[in-house]
This record gives structure tokens, sequence and C-alpha cells, in this order.
């Protein structure tokens, strides 16, 4: 299973786990806070989370050959933080149940996909540079948090690509570990518990309440804010990704494991962009092997709990955000200039590329959607030839 696997699909795989937990864990756990759930409901929906994406990450990228990462929904747990209030625990399984269902019959009729087939590729690709842009210019606010170590870490990323490009970010990353440890950046806040997580069955209830108030609004935020992205961020990259059987497979892992915490998944957007660029492969083809990694990575997380979690929040801040930035430099690049590349494309994809990173929401839908939704009006109403046809004089 594992021949042929390199350095640094083994990096890439470790660091879009890290990106994945490290960017909001905490908000699973105030969303896990707020229905006032057990030590052991908690446990278990880490569990859940943990699993439900190594195992439906690792089948997708096994199966096509493609780095597909599957993903929690973050905008869908922060929704979660707001509307949970008051919600009992039956009734909020019952809820994520509910939208499990949602997203496997998007899955099984097809129409997502077909819809995805009608983005333009400079939409699509300022979208996605957007998406990662923050990433990007993440790496220059941290300088003023931790001087010696993002200066540490930019500076061997350039002698890196200079020198050894293919090895670049497996070097800066340790190199950044090592830093931390001689230097105790560390936290020694975060407490580190051992305890094994147990999935723990809650018997869902449904009410109308819970199916208007959380049930619709995740599925709605889960799509347009994480799926679609996800759609995006492979097609940029150059991968025709089984969008209907990916949705159908996190449906039913929704479904399955929404009992036990596992509240929605999605495609990963993020995260597949750290594994399905040059960064993780020179080779397309094999560049699934990063995400094969990752899913291993997920499991490994899932089962060991609490522990590992603690692991991953001990990290500072300002290294998670530079080797996350660093190693996605290269996608941003490349998004933006194929956004850019056609004249006649090129204000729809600023438009999209601005209001992706504007981070606006409307009725709980996120920039993403909006950013397609204005840049593809833009394109319309700048489409002379299907739109605005000039007017040929009359004859008097």
């Amino acid at each position: 299973m594992f021949t042929g696997y390199k350095i640094t699909h083994i990096v890439s795989g470790f660091i879009a786990v890290l990106v994945g937990y490290t960017g909001s864990v905490a908000i699973i756990f105030q969303a896990i806070d707020v229905l006032g759930a057990t030590q052991a409901q908690a446990n278990s929906w880490m569990l859940a989370l943990g699993l439900g994406m190594g195992l439906t990450g690792l089948f997708l990228s096994l199966r096509y050959k493609m780095p597909i990462l599957t993903a929690w929904s973050t905008p869908g747990a922060a929704l979660l933080v707001s509307s949970l209030n008051g919600v009992p625990m039956d009734e909020a399984i019952g809820a994520f149940m509910v939208c499990g269902v949602l997203l496997t019959l998007t899955g099984l009729t097809g129409w997502f996909e077909r819809l995805s087939h009608y983005i333009p590729t400079a939409i699509a690709s300022a979208m996605l540079a957007g998406i990662l842009f923050r990433f990007g210019m993440g790496i220059f606010p941290s300088l003023e948090e931790n001087l010696p170590l993002v200066a540490l870490m930019c500076g061997l990323y350039l002698v890196g690509k200079r020198w050894f490009p293919r090895f670049a970010i497996p070097v800066v990353f340790l190199a950044g570990v090592f830093f931390c440890w001689a230097t105790g950046a560390f936290s020694t806040d975060v407490s580190i518990s051992f305890d094994i997580p147990r999935p723990v069955f809650v018997m869902p209830a449904f009410s109308l309440v819970a199916l208007i108030s959380i049930a619709l609004p995740l599925y709605i935020v889960t799509m347009t804010s994480q799926n679609m992205p996800g759609v995006v961020a492979l097609k940029s990259a150059g991968y025709a990704p089984p969008v209907s059987a990916t949705l159908t497979v996190t449906g039913y892992a929704t479904l399955l494991l929404a009992p036990f915490g596992g509240y929605a998944f999605n495609l990963a957007a993020i995260t597949a962009a750290i594994c399905a660029n040059s960064e993780a492969d020179e080779d397309p083809d094999t560049r699934y092997k990063a995400a094969v990694i990752a899913g291993i990575v997920y499991c490994i997380v899932g089962l060991l709990g609490a522990a590992v979690i603690s692991l991953f929040l001990i990290a500072p801040k300002a290294l998670v955000v530079t080797i996350a930035g660093l190693a996605l430099l290269g996608t941003i690049g490349n998004s933006l200039g194929l956004a850019l590349s056609d004249p006649a494309q090129r204000e729809a994809a600023l438009v999209t590329f601005m209001t992706t990173v504007s981070g606006i929401s409307f009725f709980n839908i996120g920039a993403p959607m909006w950013a397609l939704l204005f840049g593809g009006l833009t394109a319309a109403m700048l489409s002379k030839v299907r739109f605005f046809p000039k007017s040929t004089p009359q004859s008097a």
C-alpha cells in the first residue's frame, strides 16, 4: 500500500491535518459546550469527526487516485455555536441526520455536479485564490507575533526554493518545530488528556424547529461554503473530481456518524489544496498519496482523541499560520495567474476574488458562494455578445 510514497507526501499530509485541526477545532469545542455535552460525549464527537474525515478521505483518494480530502464543516460548526443554545442534544442529533440525508440525496441526484460544470475557469480560480489568500497574508502579521521564528522559516523557504525545491516545505516545517522546542515556544497552558475515547450513541429525536433552525441552515452553509470551494480547489489543480460520488460518501458518513457527533462532512478546500499542489508531488497522478497520508493521520488523531488534539493545540499560532501560508503560496499564485490570464474575464475574476477576500456573509451563506454569484453576474453583464448585441441602424 505504501509503495512509492515520498517524504513530501508525508509532510504535506501531516500539514493538512495540522491546519485542519488547529484552524477550527476550538469552534467544535464551543459547539459541544453549547449543547452541554459530557466529557464522554465530547470525546465521542472528536472520535467520530476524526474517523469520518480519515475514512472518507482514504476511500475517495484510493478509489479515484485523486487528492480528495474531506473535512468537518467549519462554517457549519460556527453556525451551531449560535443556533444550538437551548436545543436538546437528541434533537440536535436528529437535525444532523436530516442534514446527512440532504447531502446524500444531493450526491445521488447529481444536480450539484452538473451545476459545477457551468462555473468558468477564471471565476473558479479567482474564488480559490480568495479563499487561500488569507493564509498567505497570515504570514506577515505573524512576523509581529514571533519575528525570529517566522523570519527563520521564510528565509529557509527562499533558500529551499532555490537549492532544494522538492524539500523546501519539509525542511521549513522541521526547522520551525525545532526552533519552538529549543526556545520553549510550545504552550504549557493546554492540559493533555490521555482518556481513550469511546463512541457514545445518542438516540435522535426530530422536531420541526430543529429542522428549520439547524438542519436546513447546516446543509446550506456546508454546500455553499465548503463543498463548492472543495470542487473548485480540485478543478483548479487540474483534476476532474467525482463530485456526486464524493457528496454521496460524505452524506452517508454524516448520516451514520451523526448519533456519535459527526454533525456534517464535506469536501475540503484548503487542506485539499495543500495535498493537490506541486509541493506535495511534482506528478499530479501520485499526489493522491499525500491525501492518503492525511486520511491515516486523521484516523489516528480520532482514535487517540483528546491527547493528540491537545498536542495540536500546543503549537504556537505563528508556526501553524506560517507553514500553511508558505505551503499554499504556489497554489495562490497559480490560481491568480489563471484567473487573470483571460482579459475578457478579468473584471469578473477580480470581483470574484475581492468578494471572497471580503468575507461577507448574508443569510448564513458565506463569501465564496456570493463571490460566484457576483462574479457570474459581472461576467454576464459584460458579455456583449450574449446580453448586449449592438443595434443596427434603421434604414430611412
